[in-house]
Order: C-alpha cells, then sequence, then structure tokens
C-alpha cells in the first residue's frame, strides 16, 4: 500500500478515537492464550495494538486503487472557427477589441454548454496573423487593414488560449500553408508576401494568390511560421486543412502556373513526374512539421482534415474528386506512416449518398489507420434543412462511435451553422453529448501517467466537500471526481485544471452515497490511476466521516 493519502489522514483524524476504542476492546474480550508447563501456568499478556496499526488497517479496508478508472469518458468534440471572410469570428472586419473578445467568449461559452472539449480556430488564413508576429502581417479580417494591430491592443490568439483552457476546451491552431491572399482579403498590404517575396506567389484566375509549395523557401517560411506559434503559444495542436495544391476550379481549369520551381527541379537532375514531383513536395512538408512540432513540444498534436476521398474507388463503389491527383495530397500516405496525430477526412455527404457513403468512406479510412493514430471524421452541420439535419447529424456521430469505438471522435464544420439550429442543438445536448467527455489520450506522444490527485473529504450535514491538490499541477490539464450511489452505476464530473474542490450530496432519491474517487488527467489525455475510497465501510453522521 502506498504512503496514506491526505483523505484517508482526514478520516482517520475523525473517526480513529472510535475506531481505536472499538479495535482495542475487541482485543480485550479475547480470552488471552494460557500455555501450561512443568513448573506453572504463565498466561500471555494481551497483544498491544498500536494506532499505526488500526489506520492501516482502517486504509486498506476503505482505500482502493486500480490503474483504470471505472468509465471510459473519452470522445474527442470540436469544431473549426473559420476566420476567413468572417465566416465565424471575429463577425466583421475591424471591430473594437473588446467587442471581439465578447465574440469569442460567447462562442467558447456555447461549446462548453454544449459539452465540446476541443476547437479549431483558424490563426493564418492567408499568409497573415490573428496573432502578435514578428514574421506575417496582422489579418485583415481581425482589424479590417493588413498589418493594423488590434485597439486596443491585445493578442488575440492568447486571449483564445486562457479562455479556452478555463474551460476545459483544447485550442488548436488551424493555418494555411501555402494561400497568399483570398479574393474576401481586399487590398493587398505592404507587407503581404505577394509584395514582400512576388517570385514565391501566382495569382489563379479566381483572383486568390498560392504560394508555391515546390519552393524551398515558401516551405521554409511556412515551417517557420509554424514552429514560432509552436514555441511561444500554450497550444494543444497545431491542424491544416485540405489546401496544399489548389483546387483546379481555382485556376479555371488551367494547370498550376509552377513552371519555375519545376524547371529547376529537372536542372538539378530531378526525375519524378510532375505530379510525383508535387506530392513529394507536399509529403516532404507534412514530414517536416510533424518533426519541427515534436521537437519543441512533443505533447503538441498535429492534425490534418484532408478531403474525405483518397481517390475514387477507394473503397469499391466511392466516386468524387480525385485529391491524390488534384490537390497532389497522398493523404492516405501521412495516416499510413503515422505523420500526423489525429486525421479528421471531411465528410461532407449524408448517410444516404451511394457513392459518397459516410460510413463506407469513414470505415475504409479506419482500416488504413495502420500505425493507430486517431480517426476522427469532420462532418458537415449544414448538410440538410434544420429539421432533417438533426436526425443526419446525431446518425453520424452514431455511426462514428461504432466504427471508432476505442478512439471516438467527431469535428464540426462549422460552429456558426451549428449556433442558428437551435432543433440540433437540442439534441445533441439531450443525446450523444448529455455528458462531457475527455480528449482520447495520445499514447505515442506520452505514455507516463500522470500522479493521483491528494485528496481529502470533509462531511458537512448532508453534503460532502472534497478538495484536491497536485505536486505538479502544470502538467494537469484536467480532473475527473467519479462517484456512486447505492443501486446504481459509477458516474462523473469533469472540472477544469483551475478547479480544487466539489460537492456530492450524501443522499440522491434515497440512494446512498457509496464511493468517491478522483484522477488527474495530463496534456495528452493521460488519466493518473484511480483511486476511491468506500464509504459503505464507514459509519457517517452529522460529525463524524
Amino acid at each position: 500500500m502506498n504512503k496514506p493519502q491526505d483523505f484517508c489522514r482526514y478520516f482517520l483524524k475523525l473517526t480513529g478515537m472510535l475506531c481505536l476504542f472499538l479495535s482495542l476492546n475487541a482485543c480485550k474480550s479475547t480470552q488471552p492464550a494460557i500455555v501450561k508447563s512443568p513448573e506453572k501456568e504463565a498466561i500471555e499478556e494481551p497483544a498491544i495494538v498500536e494506532e499505526s496499526e488500526v489506520k492501516k488497517k482502517q486504509e486498506k479496508s476503505t482505500i482502493q486503487e486500480f490503474a483504470i478508472p471505472p468509465l471510459d469518458i473519452a470522445e474527442f468534440r470540436a469544431a473549426w472557427i473559420a476566420t476567413v471572410a468572417n465566416i465565424n469570428w471575429p463577425s466583421k472586419p475591424g471591430l473594437n477589441s473588446e467587442i471581439q473578445k465578447n465574440e469569442a467568449l460567447e462562442l467558447l461559452d456555447f461549446l462548453e454548454e454544449l459539452n465540446f472539449n476541443a476547437v479549431i480556430l483558424q490563426v493564418r488564413p492567408q499568409a497573415d496573423a490573428l496573432y502578435q508576429s514578428d514574421l506575417e502581417p496582422w489579418s485583415y479580417f481581425l482589424t479590417g487593414k493588413s498589418g493594423k494591430a488590434p485597439e486596443p491592443f491585445y493578442d488575440p490568439l492568447e486571449f483564445w488560449i486562457a479562455e479556452a483552457h478555463k474551460r476545459g476546451i483544447e485550442l488548436h491552431v488551424w493555418l494555411n500553408p501555402y494561400r497568399a491572399h483570398h479574393t474576401t482579403g481586399k487590398e493587398i498590404g505592404e507587407k503581404s508576401i505577394i509584395k514582400t517575396n512576388p517570385e514565391l506567389v501566382n495569382e489563379l484566375k479566381n483572383g486568390m494568390w498560392w504560394m508555391d509549395p515546390g519552393s524551398a523557401k515558401v516551405q521554409d517560411h511556412a515551417a517557420k511560421v509554424v514552429l514560432d506559434i509552436v514555441k511561444r503559444y500554450d497550444i494543444d495542436a497545431v491542424h491544416f486543412d485540405d489546401y496544399f495544391y489548389p483546387y483546379a476550379s481555382y485556376n479555371g481549369k488551367k494547370d498550376f502556373p509552377d513552371a519555375r520551381s519545376w524547371q529547376k527541379y529537372l536542372d538539378t537532375g530531378g526525375d519524378l513526374s510532375r505530379s510525383d514531383w508535387r506530392r513529394k513536395n507536399v509529403n516532404d512538408f507534412i514530414d517536416r512539421i510533424a518533426g519541427d512540432i515534436k521537437s519543441e513540444k512533443a505533447y503538441v498534436k498535429f492534425g490534418i482534415s484532408p478531403f474525405g476521398i483518397w481517390r475514387p474507388g477507394f473503397p469499391k463503389g466511392i466516386s468524387g474528386m480525385d485529391q491524390y491527383e488534384e490537390l497532389y495530397a497522398d493523404a492516405k500516405l501521412w495516416l499510413n506512416k503515422g505523420w500526423i496525430d489525429y486525421f479528421t477526412p471531411q465528410l461532407y455527404w449524408s448517410t444516404k449518398k451511394i457513392g459518397q457513403s459516410f460510413p463506407v468512406l469513414l470505415g475504409w479510412w479506419e482500416s488504413e489507420n495502420v500505425v493507430g493514430r486517431h480517426v476522427w471524421p469532420g462532418i458537415n452541420i449544414g448538410l440538410e434543412a434544420e429539421a432533417e439535419n438533426k436526425g443526419e447529424i446525431v446518425s453520424q456521430i452514431m455511426i462514428s462511435r461504432g466504427i471508432l469505438q476505442d478512439d471516438p471522435g467527431t469535428v464540426h464544420w462549422n460552429i456558426g451553422l451549428l449556433k442558428q439550429n437551435s432543433e440540433l442543438t437540442i439534441a445533441l445536448k439531450k443525446g450523444p453529448y448529455q455528458k462531457n467527455a475527455l480528449v482520447p489520450p495520445s499514447p505515442w506522444l506520452d505514455e507516463e501517467l500522470p500522479e493521483a490527485p491528494e485528496t481529502k473529504l470533509d462531511l458537512e450535514k448532508e453534503i460532502l466537500k472534497i478538495s484536491w491538490n497536485h505536486d505538479d499541477p502544470t502538467d494537469i490539464f484536467r480532473w475527473v471526481l467519479y462517484f456512486k450511489y447505492s443501486g446504481e452505476e459509477w458516474d462523473y464530473r469533469i472540472l477544469n485544471s483551475y478547479s480544487r474542490n466539489s460537492e456530492l450530496s450524501i443522499q440522491k432519491h434515497g440512494k446512498k452515497l457509496e464511493k468517491v474517487g478522483m484522477t488527474a488527467v495530463d496534456r495528452t489525455g493521460n488519466q493518473s490511476n484511480f483511486k476511491f475510497i468506500d464509504l459503505s465501510t464507514v459509519k457517517m453522521n452529522e460529525n463524524t466521516f
């Protein structure tokens, strides 16, 4: 048995006198052993029971420890928050900083109320920054003018991280690695890469500007931006979406204009086909980013949400756009290699579609998860009319749980559509998201369990007050309070990192509180060993516990 926890010491302090009295009384009532000898009859003295022995017996009878908690409560529940074109936040460019903050808090409060545990915030929509950066200019979508800081000054990313973590929500930074300018981005600023390094970008037919993924300078710059964020901010993950080489429609179905970098490759002896060379450019970049992140902060996850179909015919019966040939994105390879920590294919089709079947595609992607990373599908909240959408989205979540039984999760596009759909919001809250959940652990990032919290219990009338501390609170992201009433299954509460106390009623609907335990959860989702006290063996009243 380990050293007694604080809650044991507290319990023994209150009940020690009674327990010691009962133990000693029991010893005295036992007839002493009598040993006969040829010379005389000897009476063995009653054994003296030390208080420490009583404490050990009490600890063994009331405290139990298990490596695995009594419930599996892990499921990834995330929402994208798009800043490009002010889709989700802020509601329009140039708002006062306090209005921006209030809008952010409203979104985070909404996610907390729906028991989400992660937010994917777009912080680099067009080679710009919704955070303080020396590498790229402030975003037009934030302040209404590229390069202009928010007024009054604040760092939006720092604010989002702090407020998300207060609510027990992970903050994933979402970056577009190659888009240099969006059609809604208004005037191109003087600090834009289009002005500072025009040789690295190309204007497309639809008015967007795109960096050349085949340029080493482009790759170096994008990698530097990612690493800068990882170093300076307390983020939980880096996220890329489906934009690598642009969709063909962006350039009027014309080939991407990368003749300069292609010729440079040929001049250095390159022998790949142009398509294979483009895929290699993207593959090398993904592999590089994965390594850069882990070398700086091993616990920071790397996630990608590619187009939902790898290639037509994979699996059989699937039809649609070929991202392998059009975006030059070999997403299956990234999953097979384990370069990314979570894989979120954008499965924006209903369960009724044949050529783009949601369950068939999800099952196929999971079958390609040969190294055991997270596969959490992206789903489209705006897929159907409001009344129909409620059933469709709930069905997709339940199908995902069935396919991804040991590691479920869903990412929702997008939060604005979710907020507008009150029927769906109610259906989620009363249905699959009725209780909150932990982000599933990533043991390949860190398999060391945190220490269990030191817990104290205090009974005041009919309320059990629980408080706790930890030797290394900076390593803890959440706490879980487990409890069980007589005749019922285990239940739980997930508490945020700053929480240090909670309360439970001794009686609930005529049922007595029987067991209480705590775990600590670290940044990668690992739970500590589970220790609980069995209250059914303890006589309690208003004065003793």
